[in-house]
């Protein structure tokens, strides 16, 4: 089925009702400023394309006749999100209303961009058998890598050291000719806002958000007005540049040193464990080092952004991003007018945000106002 490519006022409508939730075409049009008589049009040719729908008569809570609000459509189109860390490999398949279809998670032995790419090919072929997806309307693949990009075409990245055989290999060359889908290829903080932004629910209230990913090492998302920022070369929001590998950061990574350093039996970040006696102090030392290391960012990122939430999101147990979260509350962070201090808080998205954002990069770029 063909992917359409929508206008502008498509482009509008598709995302206030991303954000707002079902609405009547007169709200709709009061929302967007378009005159009823466009919007009529405009909704029409869009029921025709499938990615919006009316709701049902029984979902309606009927006094009188009401006007039938219009909806995104979940049939509309489907995304394929992938991601692969060490020892991982997640996939998630989401609707286009960005319901997530399936997930698919495994541990896998270190694999190249080619294995990785044969291997999302199978399991997505897979998923769409499964859920009888066949004939339906793809929009694409998103795939999330960790590292910041290497040339403008995003072709090559500077993936972390622990995927061997992926740092400057020509990836968008390796998976198009595995897996014959529009690709998108984005960096992990990158795709982990769009996740935020669209699933945690941030769209409804803020424009601009920032979410720092403390995933293999520190990286930020950003979106300013509903766009993903991305900088001149590619790598906006690479905070992790303030903090080089070889010194103390706040990243997982880092937490996972310094356990081993005090003693603490860890392998992985998944046995990081705040509840556990003997990890306990180390922890609660630690995060109030990588919160006054957090603080920087988060000052620098409100003076220059002035975003509606920083949102703190990654691997760690989710007692520990809080404990951060609490930990910054408490500090003195810069101000602006009428005292506003930097929004910080904790990620409240189901799931891995990094895969669920890759899933929704094909449904971001096809249908965010550009």
């Amino acid at each position: 089925m063909q992917i359409p490519a929508f206008d502008k006022d498509q482009r509008r409508i598709i995302q206030e009702l991303r954000k707002a939730g079902p609405l009547s075409r007169s709200a709709l049009a009061a929302r967007l400023e378009i005159s009823g008589t466009a919007l009529t049009r405009i909704s029409r040719d869009m029921l025709n394309l499938g990615v919006v729908e009316e709701v049902p008569d029984i979902e309606v809570q009927r006094r009188g006749r009401p006007a039938v609000p219009l909806r995104l459509a979940s049939k509309g189109g489907y995304a394929v999100g992938a991601t692969a860390h060490k020892g991982v490999l997640d996939i998630a398949l989401v609707d286009f209303a960005g319901d997530t279809i399936a997930a698919h998670r495994e541990d896998i032995a270190p694999i190249d961009p080619v294995e990785f790419a044969r291997r999302v090919r199978m399991v997505t072929h897979d998923l769409v058998d499964r859920h009888h997806l066949l004939g339906r309307r793809m929009l694409g693949l998103g795939v999330a890598v960790p590292g910041p990009s290497l040339s403008p075409d995003n072709n090559r990245w500077s993936v972390v050291d622990d995927m061997p055989g992926w740092r400057g290999a020509p990836l968008r060359e390796i998976l198009s000719a595995e897996l014959g889908w529009p690709l998108w290829i984005e960096n992990d903080a990158n795709v982990a806002a769009i996740a935020e932004f669209y699933l945690g629910g941030l769209m409804r209230d803020f424009s601009t958000v920032v979410v720092l990913l403390l995933g293999y090492g520190i990286g930020a998302g950003v979106i300013v007005d509903g766009r993903l920022v991305r900088g001149q070369f590619g790598v906006a929001g690479e905070v992790g540049c303030l903090f080089p590998g070889d010194r103390p950061r706040p990243s997982p990574l880092d937490l996972l040193s310094t356990l081993r350093v005090s003693g603490c039996d860890v392998s992985s970040v998944a046995e990081i464990d705040p509840a556990a006696a003997s990890q306990r102090p180390v922890i609660e030392a630690w995060m109030d080092r990588a919160a006054r290391q957090l603080e920087v960012v988060s000052n620098t990122a409100f003076a220059w952004l002035d975003p509606g939430a920083i949102v703190l999101a990654g691997a760690l147990p989710g007692e520990i991003l809080q404990g951060l979260a609490d930990r910054l509350h408490r500090a003195e962070l810069v101000t602006t007018v009428n005292d506003r201090r930097p929004p910080v808080q904790v990620s409240n998205v189901h799931g891995s945000p990094i895969t669920l954002g890759a899933a929704l990069l094909p449904i971001h770029a096809l249908s965010a106002q550009s």
